[in-house]
């Protein structure tokens, strides 16, 4: 799952969590919702986001794809090692580079409360549109608040957790063989979004986040 529920820190559960950024003054219109973490943005989000404006340009193509960015107040460490506006920049690339149209991003601070982050998160996103997600618990909360809700089906869903993906990069991350960066990590990362990663060196800092990963997503 693309948003962390209850994550407990170093023993203690995180309730402090500054609500940054603030929510817009007036809420978005409601329009087709995809919901992750992108730590960064892989193949399976590719997968929800051309899934999401594929049925956006079917069944309602005046609808914004509203691309909401989870975990946007959490601090910077292995499990969050991209701050929400180098993440919306990810996705910005990608989606220049497949030429979606009609698209917003908005990200959204975490606040350890599923039963009520519907109604948080609609501040940011919008009311009562459609959401497209491949995680089952992210379409109940949904559903159970009165949104209509897409479930595709995730094949490799393993292989495309944000945790392996990570991983993956902080092996690779103190290594200058950017032509070896790019067959290994080509197969998990849209090659806009890596190449971009490779330019701004947005790969190195994973080698000093500590040791090993986590399965969040």
């Amino acid at each position: 799952m693309d948003i962390e529920w209850g994550k407990i820190a170093g023993g203690f559960k995180v309730t402090d969590l500054p609500m940054e950024p603030k929510p817009p003054s007036i809420a978005p219109d409601s329009g087709v919702v995809v919901l992750g973490r992108f730590q960064p943005f892989h193949m399976g989000h590719e997968y929800m986001l051309e899934s999401a404006s594929k049925w956006r340009n079917v069944n309602n193509p005046n609808a914004p794809l509203i691309i909401a960015i989870g975990s946007s107040n959490r601090p910077q460490n292995l499990r969050n090692p991209w701050t929400h506006e180098e993440r919306s920049q990810m996705i910005e690339i990608w989606a220049i580079s497949n030429a979606i149209g009609n698209y917003v991003i908005y990200p959204i601070p975490d606040i350890e409360d599923p039963p009520n982050w519907v109604t948080h998160a609609s501040q940011y996103h919008g009311k009562a549109g459609v959401l497209v997600t491949t995680d089952m618990g992210t379409a109940e909360l949904y559903t159970a608040s009165g949104w209509e809700v897409v479930l595709l089906p995730l094949e490799q869903r393993e292989r495309f957790e944000g945790w392996r993906v990570r991983e993956t990069a902080r092996m690779l991350s103190t290594i200058g063989d950017q032509d070896a960066i790019r067959e290994v990590l080509g197969t998990l990362i849209p090659m806009p979004v890596l190449e971009h990663l490779i330019e701004t060196n947005g790969l190195h800092r994973l080698a000093f986040m500590g040791e090993g990963g986590e399965p969040v997503g």
